[in-house]
This record gives C-alpha cells, structure tokens and sequence, in this order.
C-alpha cells in the first residue's frame, strides 16, 4: 500500500539575490530537494544547498526570452510530481517486498522545489502555479521569501517607510498583461485595495488614486515602461519634483542605483545605462539615501575578484572579501586527495610517544590528521604530553577546533621561522640544539622541504609524512574563463599559495594566461610571490602579514 502522498511540491521565495537573505524554511526544502525547478532571477549559489544528485531544471525567464512559457512550467512541475510520485510508490513497494521497510518508518516525502527570485506570490506567479498544482491533486507548499520590493530599496538605503515621510507602501507591477492586470495591478497598501484602483483606458492601474496616496510606491519590472509610469503619475497629479530612485541588481554585489526626480529619472537611467532586472522607488523617502547609504560604501564594493582556492573547501577570503562588498569569483585549482598508502601515517598516528613534537603546516593538514585519528579510533588525547606547533593562526584555528592549543605559532608564516623557533625552543644556539629530538611533520604531498631540511641540520631526527595529496582539477569552471574574458574582466585575483599560481597557469588557455598577467595580483607571501615571478605574473601586491586577514587588509588598502 503506497503512502497517499508521496510527492510535495515547495513553491519557494529564493529572496532577491543576496543568498544571506534566503530563509530557513526555504534553506531545509532545498536540501531535501529531488528536482529543483529555478528561475533567472534566483542566486545560482543556491542550489549548492541540493543534494549532488538532485535533478536541476533551469527555466529562466527574462525580458523577450523564455526557456519555457509559463503554461509550460506548470505541466513541468505536474509532470515532475507524477514522476517522482511513481518513483517513490516503486521503491515503497520493493522494500516492503524485501521486508526492508514498513509505511510506518517510511521519510518524508519527495520534494520537488520550485525555486523563484523574490517571493513567489509577489508578481512571481506562484498563485497560477498553486491553482494548477491543486487542480491536479498534488500537494504543495508555499515559502514566503524576501521580495525586492523590499530588500532592494534597503541595500540602497532607502527605507520603503518612515514615520516623518510616509505609513503606506505600494507594489505595482511596470509589467501588466496586455489584457490587463488579473489582480496583478496594485499590491500592499494598507490604505487602498487592489480592487479600488480601476483600469484606465491604457492601463490596469488608476495612476490618479497612485498620485494621491502620498506614499511610497514601487514598481516591479518598469524599465522599459519608466516614462509611461512617470508621465501618468504627473498626469495624476504627483507632482514633478519627487524624487525617485532606481535599482539594478538590488542586493547583489554589482547593485547599482541612480537617483532623480519624475521629470528627469528617465534621462538619468538612459545616461547611466540601466536595463532590467529594476526596481523603481517614488516618493520622499528617496532622499534619506544620502544619510543610510550602507551596501555601495563598503571599502570593495564594486571589485570583481577571483579568488584561487582548493575545490572541496568553502573559501574564509571568499566570505571576507564578499562581507567587504567585493563580486567573488571562485577559481578551485587545486583538489585534495587522500595519501595513496596510510601505512606509515597510520603506524605514526598510532604511537605517537617517540615523538617530541608534531608540526603542522595547513589547516588541511590537521583536518586530514583529526580525521585519519577518528577513524583509527583515536582522539585528541593522543598528542596528550607533545609539544604541538602551528605555521599560522589559520592552522592554530583548526587544532583549536579539535580541542588543541598550539604550544608554538612563529611570528612569520613562513617553514624557514617555523624551523628556527623550533630550534628556540628546543636547544637555544648549540651547534646542535635539536640533536636526540624526533619530530613529526604532517603536511601536504609537495610541501616546501625547507622546514625538514633545517631541522635536520639542528640535528633532530624527522618524520615527514604526507598526510594529503594536492591535485590539480581537470579543468577550470566555465564561469571562470568566461569572466576572464569579459570585457569588464576582473580586478585582483588573489593567490594563498605557489601551487594555486602554477595550477591556474597550467589549467588556462594560452589566450588567457596574457590577461592573467595584465590583472593586479594579490600574493600571500613569499614562496607564492616566487612562484608567480617565476610564471612572468609578478604580483602587484604581497599581503606584508602572511595569512588571509593579511590578505584582507591588503586588498583594502589597495586603491583600485
């Protein structure tokens, strides 16, 4: 006996672009997410949230181009629910064949995401998708998201209300269905109904009753239509001189908003170059932008970067340089990998007491370690009595993560300062201070052997185990090439190490690898400094602290 609904389907607001603005709700249901169904207007980052083998249907809409009509996304999303629904009764049906399952202990069931930019009931037709949704039996759920409406004007420091200004708030479509706006007209305010504001001969909308409610009102999708909606706003009576604000790309790291008033807004876009996606503010509350102006002032608002990092690993100088309003671009030129044999790594791990100290140099290194002990049953008491060290504070932050306070961090990032505090440490200025000492290094397959190389001239006896593999992807992202060829490019590409520089050398197209050398280039220290002089890509820039907060504050610094 099947389960009587086996399928739903979330229709969910995806927010207006920011991906920090996307709500819980809307976050658990794509990742338990079997199809996701998303739009133009919905962040692509956010379907790393689905699960890898969700299905993934793009059926963008933007002005005069539709991947697929509208009727044609409602039978999609039909269509899709039966599948599943036939899916999950298949394999219902197996399991309790097989004795591996009951109905009673059976999950949730499939999820189908239907993921639109905004809100969906906000001039997302969620509400014409729903009807069709329940005219066919299938059972779904609506997710409010954060309309742009809303968030846009907030990014651009506008508050939509403001007790001194204005307590009412109007959503209008600049986009009305040529036979008039079935309910889609007028949304939101709290002094006038969508059925109070009749259709005017050209227009689903009463520009007169707009003109008269002294408020704020914003329109959706107006570009094209701004000087129809402004000439018909005069006409009805708003007087010329209010101010007006429009928004490209609310939220997102390339925002861009002009300002004017109604007679002169529409030269003010065309001279400023402004196409769709807009959202256009009218009323008074556009002049408090000058005063709460916060997302175009931060210190790399407007810098496109890309940022070299591993493929598994979610990048901190991403997430910082993003937080500062700088357009991160990701560019994974390195994959990690286990080592090929864990005999040695294991034996060492294992008996950890002929050991004076262990060194780490990568916070890799000690994710791969803190693993590699979890599974060989062991915890962090097994470095119980070592001396523990650190090359950095990154390194330090992830033993801290697994309980373990580094004994030694060097003032410089670098093997070279890692070595001679060692030698501090352990013997002072003896010919051979570390003479009886054994010592396990822990680090990557093609880590520098200098940090070996002057312990073992101290005299200590070193273990230098490869406890991760680097490797180098098969290829770069298209969305890194293609940006590589825009005309507008990027800004900075920032390196955190040699082998980052190397591998985005060796994986570029030779028609790149010269734009490359054209573009500022920010390098964490030395070695990668090295390396990128070795490659003919001299970096504009060394961060003078060796480590991403290093990086950070250089690139602020920087002008340009």
């Amino acid at each position: 006996m099947a389960a009587a609904n086996p399928v739903t389907v979330y229709l969910v607001g995806a927010g207006p672009g920011d991906p920090g603005l996307l709500t819980v709700a809307a976050a658990d249901a794509l990742r338990r997410a079997d199809v996701v169904v998303y739009d133009y207007l919905a962040n692509a980052q956010l379907l790393d949230l689905c699960p890898a083998e969700a299905e993934r249907i793009y059926v963008g809409k933007s002005a005069g181009r539709h991947t697929l009509t509208q009727d044609q996304i409602n039978q999609l999303l039909v269509d899709k629910a039966h599948e599943q629904a036939q899916a999950e009764i298949s394999n219902l049906k197996s399991e309790i064949s097989n004795r591996q399952s009951t109905i009673e202990n059976r999950q949730s069931p499939r999820t189908i995401v239907r993921l639109k930019g905004g809100d969906p009931y906000v001039f997302g037709r969620g509400g014409e998708e729903g009807e069709v949704l329940r005219a066919q039996g299938i059972d779904f759920v609506e997710i409010p998201g954060i309309t742009s409406g809303i968030a846009a004007p907030a990014y651009a420091g506008i508050p939509v209300t403001h007790r001194d200004f204005t307590s009412t708030i109007t959503l209008i479509t600049g986009h009305e269905k040529e036979e008039g706006a079935r309910g889609q007209g007028v949304e939101g305010s709290s002094n006038v109904s969508a059925s109070s504001i009749q259709h005017s001969e050209f227009s689903g909308v009463n520009y007169e009753a707009l003109a008269k409610l002294n408020g704020t009102l914003v329109f959706y999708m107006g570009v094209k239509s701004l000087p129809q909606i402004t000439q018909r706003l005069i006409g009805g009576g708003l007087a010329k001189g209010t101010p007006v604000a429009v928004i490209r790309w609310g939220t997102h790291p390339h925002q861009q908003t002009v300002t004017g008033t109604l007679d002169t807004i529409v030269d003010v876009v065309q001279r400023a170059g402004i196409t769709a996606p807009a959202i256009t503010i009218v009323g008074r509350v556009v002049a408090l932008r000058a005063t709460l102006c916060w997302f175009e002032r931060r210190p790399l608002f407007g810098r496109r970067i890309l940022v070299t990092r591993t493929r598994q690993q979610a990048s901190d100088l991403s997430t910082q340089l993003a937080g500062l309003g700088a357009t991160v671009i990701e560019a994974p030129t390195i994959e990690l990998a286990a080592p090929e044999d864990w005999t040695a790594i294991d034996a060492a791990l294992g008996n950890l007491r002929p050991y004076q100290a262990v060194v780490f140099t990568s916070a890799n290194g000690v994710r791969a370690a803190w693993q590699r002990l979890r599974r060989l049953g062991l915890d962090a008491r097994a470095f119980g009595g070592l001396q523990v060290s650190a090359i950095g504070p990154a390194t330090a932050a992830a033993l801290a993560e697994i309980g373990i306070v580094p004994d030694l961090i060097p003032e410089k990032f670098v093997g070279e300062e890692l070595a001679a505090a060692l030698r501090q440490t352990f013997g002072g200025a003896t010919a051979a201070p570390l003479a009886g000492e054994r010592f396990l290094l822990l680090r990557a397959d093609i880590a520098r052997p200098v940090l070996r190389e002057e312990l073992q001239k101290a005299g200590a006896q070193v273990d230098d185990l490869p406890i991760y593999r680097t490797v180098r992807p098969s290829a770069l992202p298209d969305d890194v090439l293609a940006v590589l060829r825009a005309t507008d490019g990027v800004d900075w590409i920032t390196f955190t190490s040699a082998s980052t520089a190397t591998n985005l050398h060796d994986l570029l197209p030779e028609d790149l690898r010269p734009v490359v050398a054209g573009i500022k280039k920010l390098s964490i220290g030395p070695i990668t400094t090295a390396a990128l002089n070795k490659l003919s890509w001299p970096p504009t820039l060394e961060a003078t602290q060796h480590d991403i907060p290093g990086m950070v504050a250089a690139l602020r610094a920087a002008k340009g």
